[in-house]
């Protein structure tokens, strides 16, 4: 799980890493103290699980979550009370009052990480055994081989699919893409770019090519694309 980590005190920060120290299969990719470095990595990152604070300078969590078109399973954790029906009507995974023990955390920590397994599953299932994706394009419905697909581009509400010959725009989520197509075919480089693998052609610095164009990479998977396909 690809932890985010968002508070403006730096002791609520410190424990929460600690915290997230204890669990093995967590992933702190960052912490922030501003909700705008928090867009900045969600921009950017692939991130499973939000922890974020209510009350910031700027702009509060509850805001920021309001302002996210594909949200990450997000838990509050905050010294009020009195926000928590505003952040379970945007859907939030839990509500941690601050002090919170080690335990309630994980608890908290269990139930969105359960969230984001279950979303995976339902959409990997339909799709199992296909060698195409059906989408709604231009008023109609149309049937894309995995095999012509060269880049998916996340642009906010909907994506744009690139294909060796042509390019769509449908109305559909990332994350929901991501889960869509074959991971031994494709790859989440960046938060905004799913590749096929067979297109990778070289990496440099963050950018990495794949022939048409070149594309960010994000921090959490430079390495992984380095080693993958360039150290073997």
């Amino acid at each position: 799980m690809n932890i985010l980590l968002v508070d403006d005190e730096y002791l609520a920060l410190n424990l929460l890493e600690e915290y997230l120290k204890q669990i093995p299969d967590a992933h702190l990719v960052a912490k922030c103290k501003s909700p705008m470095d928090a867009l900045n990595v969600l921009q950017k990152e692939n991130i499973d699980i939000l922890f974020l604070d209510v009350q910031m300078p700027g702009l509060s969590g509850i805001s920021l979550l309001r302002s996210l078109p594909d949200p990450p399973a997000t838990i509050f954790t905050t010294a009020y009370r009195e926000h928590a029906v505003d952040a379970f009507e945007l859907s939030a995974v839990d509500y941690l009052v601050k002090p919170f023990p080690f335990e309630r955390f994980l608890k908290a920590y269990n139930k969105a990480k359960a969230q984001c397994l279950q979303a995976s599953t339902e959409v990997t299932v339909e799709h199992t055994g296909k060698d195409y994706l059906t989408i709604k394009a231009d008023g109609k419905l149309i049937r894309i081989r995995f095999k012509d697909i060269l880049l998916v581009e996340g642009m906010k509400e909907y994506v744009r699919i690139i294909c060796k010959d042509e390019k769509f725009i449908t109305f559909e989520r990332m994350k929901n893409m991501e889960t869509m197509l074959p991971a031994q075919d494709f790859m989440r480089v960046h938060k905004s770019y799913i590749v096929a693998r067979d297109a990778i052609k070289s990496i440099e610095g963050n950018m990495l090519d794949i022939g048409i164009r070149k594309i960010p990479v994000s921090r959490s998977k430079r390495e992984t694309i380095v080693e993958e396909f360039f150290m073997k």
